[in-house]
Formats: C-alpha cells, sequence, structure tokens
C-alpha cells in the first residue's frame, strides 16, 4: 500500500504536491478542486505590496489636486491597503471553512515596512502557515550584496514578530551565496524555503521596438535551476524544510525533485497547460514509479539523492561542461 503523506513546517499534508500561488488559487471554487484532485496543500494568490502602492499612485495621479493635500495620499493608501487585505482576509477564512487541506497565505513582499504587521490578521483568519514571496531587483550600485540581503532578513523577521504560524521564504536564485542566505533564515527561526520564485522578466520586440513580458509560464526545463540547490541545500542546512517549485510539469519531474531531498513540490504552469486534472495524473505517477522500486513511503526515497548521500557529492557542485577520458565517464564538449 502506497502511503504519500508526509510534513511540511510541521504542518501534515496527505502527499508532497502543493499547487503554487497564482490564479489557480485565488476563489474558492478552484481551491475545492484542486483538493478534490488530490493536491496536499495549496498556496493561495499573493497579495502583492507592489500592486497596492502601484493603484495608490495611480488613484493620486488621476486627480492632481491631491499633489497638494499629503493626508489625501495616506488616506487613499490606508483604504486601498484595507479593501485588499478585507478580500484576502474573507478568501483565507473561505477557504478554510471549505477544504481540509492546508491553505497557507502568500504575501508578495518588497519591504520591511509596518505593512507586513497584517501578517498578525492572516493568522487570526485561519491561514495555516505563510509564505513571502520576495524578489527585490538589485539596481543601486552603491549597496552591497550584504546590504540586499538584510532586506530579506527584515521582511522575514518583521513578519515573525506578528504571527506564530510557520513562515516559508520563496527567494529568487540571484545570490552571491544562497547557502550563506539560507542559514541565516533558518537561524533567524524561518520553517522553509521555496526555490524558486517566478518573476515577470522583460522581453524585447524588436518589430514595434518596445519593452515586452517574457514568457510567463515555465518551462520542463526550468527544473535544472533548482534540481542543484536542492540537492545541496537540503542536506546542508539542517531544521529547514525545502519546496521545490519552477519546471515541474509531471511526475518524473516531481520524483526528481523528492529524490534531491524536496520536503514538497510545488506546480503551476503545468496545471494551466494541462487543467486541474493533471494534479491527479503527478500522484498517479508518483505512486506508480514507488511502486516499481518496492517503496512504501516518500520517506523511504526522500533525499537519497541528494548532495551528502551520493558517492560523488561534486556532481552537485560542477558549474563547466568538461571532458573526461576514462572507462567511468565520458561527457561531450559542449
Amino acid at each position: 500500500m502506497i502511503n504519500l503523506e508526509t510534513t511540511y513546517m510541521g504542518l501534515q499534508l496527505k502527499n508532497p504536491l502543493i499547487v503554487s500561488s497564482s490564479g489557480l488559487t485565488n476563489s474558492v471554487r478552484k481551491i475545492k478542486i484542486i483538493e478534490e484532485k488530490g493536491a496536499g496543500a495549496v498556496v493561495l494568490k499573493s497579495l502583492f505590496e507592489e500592486q497596492i502602492s502601484n493603484e495608490t499612485k495611480h488613484l493620486i495621479g488621476k486627480d492632481t489636486s491631491n499633489v497638494n493635500y499629503p493626508e489625501a495620499e495616506d488616506y487613499i493608501q490606508t483604504y486601498i491597503k484595507g479593501n485588499s487585505v478585507s478580500n484576502y482576509l474573507t478568501l483565507i477564512k473561505e477557504a478554510k471553512a471549505a477544504v481540509s487541506i492546508p491553505v497557507i497565505a502568500s504575501i508578495n513582499c518588497t519591504s520591511s515596512s509596518d505593512w507586513t504587521s497584517f501578517a498578525k490578521e492572516i493568522e487570526k483568519a485561519g491561514a495555516d502557515a505563510i509564505e513571502l514571496n520576495v524578489f527585490i531587483v538589485p539596481n543601486d550600485r552603491n549597496m552591497s550584496s550584504s546590504q540586499y540581503e538584510n532586506l530579506y532578513y527584515n521582511i522575514f523577521n518583521a513578519v515573525k514578530k506578528e504571527v506564530n504560524i510557520p513562515i516559508s521564504m520563496k527567494v529568487g536564485i540571484y545570490f552571491t551565496n544562497l547557502f550563506s542566505v539560507a542559514n541565516r533564515l533558518n537561524a533567524d527561526g524561518a520553517d522553509a524555503l521555496v526555490l524558486f520564485n517566478r518573476f515577470y522578466e522583460p522581453d524585447i520586440d524588436i518589430e514595434k521596438m518596445k519593452i515586452t513580458s517574457a514568457e510567463v509560464l515555465s518551462s520542463a526545463s526550468d527544473i535544472r535551476k533548482s534540481l542543484r540547490f536542492v540537492g545541496m541545500l537540503s542536506d546542508k542546512i539542517k531544521g529547514l524544510d525545502i519546496s521545490a517549485s519552477t519546471g515541474i510539469h509531471n511526475g518524473e519531474a516531481a520524483i526528481k525533485q523528492l529524490l534531491a531531498g524536496a520536503k514538497t513540490v510545488q506546480i503551476c504552469s503545468t496545471v494551466y497547460e494541462h487543467g486541474f486534472d493533471q494534479i491527479t495524473k503527478i500522484l498517479e505517477d508518483i505512486s506508480s514509479w514507488m511502486t516499481r522500486k518496492n517503496f512504501k513511503t516518500v520517506d523511504e526515497f526522500r533525499g537519497s539523492l541528494n548532495y551528502g548521500s551520493i558517492q560523488n557529492p561534486g556532481l552537485y557542485e560542477r558549474a563547466q561542461f568538461m571532458k573526461y577520458f576514462s572507462s567511468n565517464e565520458k561527457d561531450v564538449l559542449i
């Protein structure tokens, strides 16, 4: 009998498959379908700090008279923020009442302002955990990498002070030393690290000669961005759950991340492309593979191919294409 049960951030999940924060998780109707199709948990669509700020600026800009009244900006910002938060809290409450799987709230943060204090309201609304989705574009040449990293720590600690529920940090790949960042977040009390977030990336239309948006959905090859770090961090940083995200489009990809040491795997783009039935399909593929390999539980094989479990851990560290001439290894020089 195959048992897919696992734990994540101390939460009990019926399986390690999570539908990540997106338009797929912005309504109770969709969340109920996600549960019916078998997902172990759901991360609600993010509440964006940046979006709230932009909406405020847009409304203020529509009436130039507001510029002369600073209190008008405060009023508008408070109204928009309050309205957005209120709607989000309602989604949490209704989702918790409708499904039995863990409901993880998501905050997309760009600063450690008192805006993060509404995390306490998220906890009161019944969220089982909070995922902080943070990516700050390092565009100031006068700031050091450590100063940028401190912004992430400040955001985490500002939220950590407000709540008692588990907190995960969803981060990007662009750190000078991701292991140092993960170690610091672990020491500060983070419960999990999600690798990696997807964010807006610009593209250029050469015919219209304007900036456009690059592809929003991930591709199956994007798993390469996270697999190395899942495999290494799951061994090197003890006590910090690793959730793999981006490029997980089928059961094979999910199994790879679990073998590398991921506690859970998060899917999104593949559900957009194939529908909610893809959740069931991935779980069936995992169960079928476990049956063939004689595994009864996920814990039996999780991390069996991570950095600390393989004979040659240098395979995770290797960064360049090289050509070896030996009986054991022959790589094509690219």
